[in-house]
């Protein structure tokens, strides 16, 4: 990765969003004293956003905890990610990467969406990895709006309000899924990865624009037309919930 100078405010933005990593680190009790943290990196720039925010995180020396970096490769899917330039970037930010291929078995998913088949491959095999290797914690780059669209599915879709908590408690406590980023809006990370200069995915997915979640990310951005801080307050909204004004069915 090519050193460069930033600007005053190229600075502002990239401490903005280390700043409220940090905080959601701190907040949501993410990462502890002694952690081991496999950090799941797809090669998007969420993913790299992420590694490199709790990289500097751990520079604070705040709390002392190690660092992985892992990649899923899914031969079966057709997208692809540059490996040299993910090995290049994590032993810049002196973080041990791993890379690992799986098959998602995409042509015998049935009446399955493939993004829902790739998408349980790629976790059982982080779950697996992490468990065999010692980690405790397993960090995710969903951000604020990844948490909407969430909530927004669950609704429509599934008739229950969830979404994607900062922190959540798999396997009777052995691991937990922490997602730092929780508190930064997709707006954020995309311009700290051009700041940075991040190399994203040579090859998208045929799949991703299929999903879901592709409906509810324009549904947002027909909200956000209505009110600018639409999708902050949806994100709000989850913590402030009023049963007394809700039916009770």
């Amino acid at each position: 990765m090519t050193k460069k100078r930033y600007s005053y405010w190229e600075n502002r933005h990239l401490e903005h969003v280390k700043n409220l990593t940090a905080k959601a680190i701190r907040e949501f009790g993410m990462i502890e004293e002694g952690d081991k943290v496999l950090v799941a990196v797809s090669g998007g720039k969420d993913s790299l956003v992420l590694l490199d925010a709790i990289a500097g995180f751990r520079k604070f020396g705040i709390v002392d905890f190690s660092i992985e970096a892992i990649h899923i490769d899914v031969a079966d899917v057709p997208y692809s990610v540059n490996r040299n330039y993910l090995e290049k970037y994590c032993n810049e930010l002196d973080v041990p990467f791993r890379f690992e291929t799986i098959e998602a078995d995409i042509e015998r998913r049935g009446k399955k969406a493939p993004c829902f088949v790739c998408s349980w491959h790629r976790r059982k095999t982080l779950f697996s990895y992490a468990k065999n290797n010692g980690f405790k914690k397993l960090a995710l780059g969903h951000h604020m709006d990844d948490a909407v669209e969430t909530l927004l599915v669950n609704m429509a879709y599934h008739g229950n309000i969830s979404s994607l908590p900062g922190k959540l408690k798999m396997f009777d406590g052995m691991l937990w899924l922490i997602r730092p980023l929780i508190l930064l809006r997709d707006s954020d990370t995309r311009k700290y990865a051009g700041i940075r200069g991040f190399e994203l995915t040579e090859e998208e997915c045929p799949y991703a624009d299929t999903t879901s979640r592709t409906v509810a990310r324009n549904l947002l951005e027909e909200m956000k037309r209505l009110h600018p801080k639409a999708v902050e307050n949806m994100f709000r909204s989850m913590s402030r919930i009023d049963d007394e004004y809700l039916p009770k069915l």
